[in-house]
């Protein structure tokens, strides 16, 4: 088995959504721990082939061996009226071998996502990708208001995960506080992965 990392797993249709997983990874990557960044190729309404096998620039596509190997698993994506994009659905829904296999049974996640306005669904989205994890019996990691930012934020972040309002700034950046929420979620993970390491 290879060694342990968090695999960061989104899509993100106008960046601000690779903003949070870059944010988490920088959290994670502080305390030691080694990070995949993936994501997922867009979807097409023919039956044909649309996407290269290996996209031209950014992250690589994501394989069911990241997903197998993680020691955690931090997932991303825009909200979609209230549910994650269908790019990554499309990924996760062919994970059911996975499933049967209970393949992620208490690894560690957490849930990230951003929206074009504020109450645009984002926790709603939160809870969409968490309920995917808790169907792979997986130990879910909120963040936690001992994150000093999460008390002043007035964007984006919650207690069910980081996240970002792109109105709020009318701009796919993370907001200083929105970043720190990201960091310091990805850093609590990667805390928490290290410690079951040890046990």
């Amino acid at each position: 088995m290879e060694n342990k990392y968090l695999l960061i797993l989104f899509y993100s249709a106008g960046g601000s959504v690779r903003n949070i997983a870059h944010a988490v990874a920088d959290g994670a990557e502080q305390e030691n721990l080694s990070v995949k960044i993936r994501t997922v190729p867009k979807v097409s309404s023919v039956t044909e082939q649309t996407e290269e096998s290996i996209p031209k620039k950014d992250e690589i596509y994501c394989t069911k061996e990241d997903l197998i190997n993680c020691s955690g698993l931090a997932l991303g994506s825009p909200t979609r009226f209230g549910s994650m994009a269908s790019p990554l659905k499309y990924f996760l829904d062919s994970t059911g071998d996975l499933w049967a296999s209970n393949a992620l049974e208490d690894i560690p996640g957490i849930a990230f996502t951003s929206t074009g306005s504020m109450h645009g669904g984002q926790e709603i989205t939160q809870f969409n990708l968490l309920t995917y994890m808790l169907h792979h019996g997986m130990i879910i990691l909120g963040t936690p208001y001992s994150i000093k930012e999460l008390s002043k934020t007035k964007s984006g972040g919650s207690p069910y995960g980081p996240s970002h309002v792109e109105s709020f700034n009318e701009s796919n950046n993370l907001t200083p506080d929105e970043y720190e929420i990201a960091k310091q979620t990805g850093s609590r993970i990667a805390k928490f992965i290290n410690k079951l390491d040890a046990n």
